[in-house]
């Protein structure tokens, strides 16, 4: 059962490499910041497989302080994407298309 775990967990780590491509040629700041919120969701997913497959609480305790993060983490990137979104519509045009 363990060596499926590490197959999972090897799998997951893949997944963040595919999201370190995308952060780097995302399309847009919204794609970057999924893109971080994918981190930090397979960073928990790994850890809490990674616990479970070696027994180790450690590294569950260690998922659950790192869920925390990712949920400020996800507040902090959603306001900071409002705010550079009301920046952008003040210093449009009046008639000019808003992406």
């Amino acid at each position: 059962m363990s060596a499926f775990l590490y197959v999972v967990a090897t799998i997951l780590l893949l997944s963040i490499g595919v999201g370190l491509i995308r952060v780097h040629r995302g399309p847009g700041p919204g794609d970057r910041m999924l893109a971080v919120q994918l981190f930090g969701t397979t960073g928990i997913a790994i850890l809490l497989i990674l616990g479970i497959a070696t027994g180790e609480e450690a590294a569950i305790d260690a998922a659950l302080i790192l869920g925390l993060l990712a949920a400020v983490t996800g507040l902090a990137l959603a306001r900071s994407g409002l705010a550079m979104q009301e920046s952008r519509s003040e210093t449009a045009e009046p008639g000019e298309e808003q992406p």
